[in-house]
């Protein structure tokens, strides 16, 4: 038995719907991060946590995804060896 089908059982022998429990989970993340985020973290489709986002009522509305592989101007990553 894997370590997620051990948690799941876990859940139902205590009485928590699993079902509920993993909606409630996704909704407190878009509450917390952009739903964009949440779909490339957890695998779901970016319509799908958008449409949730909206029926939590978020406020990541003013959110604009970037191109995370541009560093701002002067900024180095660490590693680099440029220290």
């Amino acid at each position: 038995m894997g370590p997620t089908s051990h948690l799941s059982a876990l859940l139902s022998k205590a009485g928590i719907p699993i079902a509920a429990a993993r909606g409630a989970a996704v909704r407190q993340q878009l509450l917390e991060l952009p739903a964009p985020v949440v779909a490339d973290a957890l695998g779901y489709h970016d319509k799908t946590t958008s449409r949730l986002h909206n029926e939590t009522g978020g406020t990541w509305s003013r959110y604009a995804s970037a191109d995370q592989a541009r560093s701002p101007a002067g900024w180095t990553p660490r590693g680099t060896g440029d220290s």
